[in-house]
């Protein structure tokens, strides 16, 4: 029974203390564009959502997927052609962009979701490099000039997004509702499960679990929120182009996770902040920013071996104790 309890107080302090990270997260992301360039904060925010999105899959299903740009930027190519030659409102166009993500996780998750590790990543990667050479020889596209121009329209026809504070706080409602979906799924039976598959596939299988289709399903929604962080940065920049599929992408999705904390619920938000900003606030130095980067991943490996806010979460507990 004590342990019983102990185990019941401990979820409840857990989710006190989630709750009011997202109460201050929510309070500095609010304020923020009155002191930060919005731009820049949108840039960030979209890939919070995007590392987000990857943490679902990688964190919490244990799939390494070394494609995952393909779903940022198919949403993005679709929800700016939407937008700027179907003269689609933005709501139709970042809707249409997040289902043929999740319409291509679905395709791709039933080619690669039968294998499991380097496997499945290098799988991942192989159909990743394929959609990228079929965006550049694609007409829609316009190979390497992208869809440029790509207007952000009015919203629901009663919000103009073209001044830069309305779609700043359009672009957080996006990432809060994408953000707290992913802690539902987490936190719900399905993530549960997930876990134990993550955890242990074969017992999870043994118990009756149809392994396949829970971590297939975790994929097309890892693939659809991705879609909409892609969608949605396609307006930010009202542009689309071949950055957002190329392979190096998805390397930097992972290191957004990992720097922040895989498995966590605000780490990959933390990494894609500090990645972003130190890509915004040192891009002078030009090709150093790479290597500025890998110095900063490889100090965070040695000193927080489970991410930024893997480690502090780890080391609260002792210091309440």
């Amino acid at each position: 029974m004590s342990q019983g309890g102990g185990s019941a107080r401990d979820t409840a302090a857990g989710t006190r203390v989630g709750w009011r990270g997202f109460a201050v997260m929510l309070v500095v992301l609010l304020i923020a564009p009155w002191v930060v360039y919005p731009v820049f904060l949108m840039k960030a925010l979209c890939f919070a959502l995007f590392a987000c999105a990857f943490n679902l899959l990688i964190g919490f299903g244990g799939l390494l997927s070394f494609g995952h740009a393909m779903f940022l930027g198919t949403a993005g190519y679709v929800c700016a052609h939407a937008a700027k030659v179907w003269g689609m409102p933005p709501e139709v166009a970042i809707l249409l962009g997040t289902g043929a993500s999740a319409l291509l996780g679905l395709v791709t998750g039933l080619l690669a979701i039968r294998r499991q590790g380097i496997y499945f990543a290098m799988i991942t990667l192989a159909l990743a490099q394929m959609l990228y050479f079929f965006f550049v020889q694609a007409p829609f596209t316009h190979g390497e000039d992208g869809i440029q121009a790509v207007p952000r329209g009015t919203l629901f026809g009663l919000i103009d997004l073209s001044g830069t504070l309305t779609m700043y706080y359009f672009v957080l409602v996006v990432f809060l509702a994408g953000f707290l979906l992913i802690s539902r799924i987490i936190h719900s039976p399905f993530g549960q499960v997930l876990k134990s598959i993550r955890e242990n596939e074969t017992r999870a299988v043994s118990l009756g679990y149809k392994a396949d289709h829970y971590k297939l399903l975790a994929f097309v929604l890892s693939a659809a929120l991705s879609g909409l962080a892609g969608a949605t940065k396609a307006l930010v920049f009202q542009l689309a182009s071949l950055t957002d599929v190329h392979w190096t992408m998805s390397g930097e999705v992972v290191l957004m996770t990992l720097l922040g904390g895989l498995g966590t619920v605000f780490g990959p938000v933390v990494g894609a902040f500090v990645i972003i900003t130190m890509e915004s606030y040192l891009a002078e130095l030009g090709a150093w920013v790479t290597i500025v980067q890998g110095f900063v991943f490889v100090v965070c490996v040695l000193a927080f071996r489970r991410g930024i806010v893997g480690e502090l979460a780890a080391r609260w507990p002792r210091r309440r104790g």
